[in-house]
């Protein structure tokens, strides 16, 4: 039990550390869309993000996947830029589809993520052989993690939006510069080549 606490506590401390604003960053930039009422799809969002990364995390803790870290750290940044570009097209906030595509970007994306975590998951766990406890501990942490900062996002768009009444999609469209912007930088500095 102490081994499934101090990882789900590494989990959920690394996704908020603010030395892996990427991941905060691609958070952020998904949850931009929605408020507070929309907290059932967000949720389904973060979980498509969560799995993605699930499955590349056990992959590569596993040795069963071998990637180039610097492309990793160079395609994540990409992710974020990307998910911003998606929030430009949002025109409506009305969500017909019941599976729009943020949710297959979200989870694609949770696949490259998932590999950006697991050079930090391997260096903690070393040789142990039996690590179905701790990839369980540290995933749920990394989710309970995100789920903080999604509430976060979701408090600060309900001050900004239903308080101060400021225009949905003038809202969506400022914070999504500015993560965009923050995105740039980190593609020019993790230039793989």
């Amino acid at each position: 039990m102490n081994d499934f606490v101090l990882y789900f506590s590494l989990g959920r401390q690394h996704i908020a550390d603010w030395q892996g604003i990427d991941h905060i960053l691609f958070i952020v930039a998904l949850c931009l869309r929605y408020q507070w009422t929309d907290w059932k799809k967000l949720l389904v969002l973060v979980t498509a993000f969560t799995i993605g990364h699930s499955i590349t995390l056990a992959m590569s803790v596993l040795n069963m996947v071998h990637y180039s870290t610097k492309w990793i750290e160079f395609l994540i940044p990409i992710t974020i830029v990307s998910t911003a570009i998606s929030n430009l097209f949002v025109k409506s906030f009305v969500f017909k589809n019941k599976f729009p595509s943020i949710y297959f970007l979200a989870l694609f994306f949770g696949l490259i993520h998932g590999l950006g975590f697991s050079n930090y998951l391997k260096s903690l766990l070393g040789m142990d052989s039996n690590i179905t406890t701790q990839l369980l501990a540290f995933n749920i942490g990394l989710e309970v993690g995100q789920l903080l900062i999604v509430s976060c996002v979701l408090l600060i768009s309900f001050i900004i939006v239903t308080l101060l009444k400021v225009k949905r999609r003038e809202y969506l469209l400022y914070c999504t510069g500015g993560v965009f912007a923050l995105a740039m930088q980190m593609i020019i500095q993790r230039w793989p080549f």
